[in-house]
């Protein structure tokens, strides 16, 4: 899955539940909405979906972190695109068609 700048990776609530503190430093929390991981890149091959992530080393170098999750524990994987709006637009006729 590439192509684009990175996903955002949901959780059940169980999930989270059972990963406790070791999950917390990756996650993001957005005002009204789900705590979720920003990753680079993602792999869902295999039984643990591997997330690439980008973080900062104490020394405040750039560094990245792998980090694999259970599939079953993922709830939803977004496409997180910065090239335009997401949403809804009329249909339009395609000529010719």
């Amino acid at each position: 899955m590439n192509g684009n700048e990175g996903y955002a990776v949901f959780f059940f609530p169980q999930a989270l539940e059972a990963l406790g503190e070791a999950i917390k430093p990756y996650l993001v929390q957005v005002e009204g909405g789900e705590p979720h991981i920003l990753c680079r890149e993602i792999d869902t091959a295999g039984a643990l979906i591997e997330m690439t992530l980008e973080g900062l080393a104490p020394d405040g170098k750039t560094v990245q972190i792998e980090v694999m999750i259970p599939g079953s524990m993922v709830k939803m994987i977004v496409s997180a695109r910065s090239d335009g709006a997401i949403g809804f637009s009329p249909r339009t006729t395609v000529v010719g068609s």
